[in-house]
């Protein structure tokens, strides 16, 4: 695995990353070939005040067509925007757009209050994406489909597909997207950093322990009928990990992006070890000249997302966006 303090300048890292960008793709297993056309419908519409939101579908290869939440501000001139990933909440998009979970979690209506334009899709295996007879979560039929790819792998690429939904709606700048999530979503949102250049703002809530420092690695494999990536599978019984979360940080370099941490994380275990990925791939953002593009903002309220930790986003978005 390569220690990132032993970069010494751009060049050591344009090598270094190539390695690192192929052992997270194994991992991350096979995705499609190619992007296929979004041919984005609008399904319904609806206006709130300051905000209208659509119901929209898109598609994410040639043959599978997503539901997403979309919306729009009321601006005249072009909007930033910002994909919304949502948690490990059961009915997917519906949690960011308000409609079921916890109030702070609505991120896409938040933002959208705001004055930017964001987009909520359900992630495969949640929401309108759940297979027939089955639990949210349940990969047995994902696997059937994608036997040599990974959950992880599928929602990474399905909210880049987003990305490019998003920026494609009039009105939105899609030179100026940024991407959000918590939980699990904060976990798809830092894959999407550091695959796909178009973010330009990231923020990652209780997304991620790094692995050498988990007591429970085998999270990331499967738990119960949940895999989120079996590639990892060896990796975990050898402890030997070919990369860890530093180096996805470091591949989103310098992308601004800011983890939200509790250090009293019920799910994750030691997420102390956040501020530890973050100094490792900090020598990459400071190589790059952005020292203050990567940030780890850490409370003790647990596994939620509260209203200091939302301003603390909010402020990033500000900022950079």
């Amino acid at each position: 695995m390569i220690d990132l303090s032993k970069l010494k300048n751009p060049l050591d890292w344009i090598q270094a990353r190539k390695e690192i960008e192929s052992s997270v793709l194994k991992v991350l297993g096979k995705l499609p070939k190619e992007r296929a056309e979004l041919q984005l419908k609008v399904m319904d519409e609806e206006s709130f005040p300051g905000y209208t939101r659509r119901r929209v579908n898109y598609f994410v290869s040639e043959w599978e067509r997503i539901s997403a939440w979309l919306f729009l501000p009321e601006r005249k001139d072009q909007v930033p925007g910002i994909v919304c990933c949502h948690s490990e909440h059961p009915e997917g998009k519906s949690e960011p757009a308000g409609l079921t979970g916890e109030r702070l979690m609505a991120l896409a209506v938040h933002y959208a209050e705001q004055g930017y334009a964001t987009l909520a899709p359900d992630s495969v295996t949640a929401g309108e994406r759940v297979s027939p007879g089955k639990d949210a979560y349940d990969t047995t039929n994902f696997y059937k489909d994608w036997p040599k790819g990974s959950l992880l792998g599928k929602m990474m690429w399905d909210y880049t597909c987003s990305l490019y939904a998003l920026g494609d709606v009039p009105g939105v700048d899609g030179s100026r997207l940024g991407i959000v999530g918590h939980g699990l979503g904060g976990t798809c949102a830092l894959l999407v950093a550091a695959f796909d250049e178009r973010v330009q703002v990231c923020v990652a809530s209780c997304g991620f322990t790094r692995f050498h420092d988990d007591k429970q690695p085998g999270r990331w494999v499967q738990v119960g009928d949940c895999a989120l990536a079996p590639n990892l599978k060896e990796a975990v019984a050898k402890k030997e990990f070919p990369f860890d979360w530093e180096h996805v940080l470091a591949l989103a370099a310098p992308t601004p992006t800011l983890l939200i941490t509790a250090l009293n994380d019920e799910k994750l275990a030691n997420t102390k070890s956040c501020q530890k990925a973050r100094d490792a791939a900090g020598n990459i953002y400071r190589m790059l000249g952005r020292d203050d593009a990567l940030e780890n903002w850490t409370h003790s309220k647990g596994r939620a997302m509260t209203v200091e930790t939302l301003d603390a986003a909010d402020a990033w978005f500000e900022r950079w966006l």
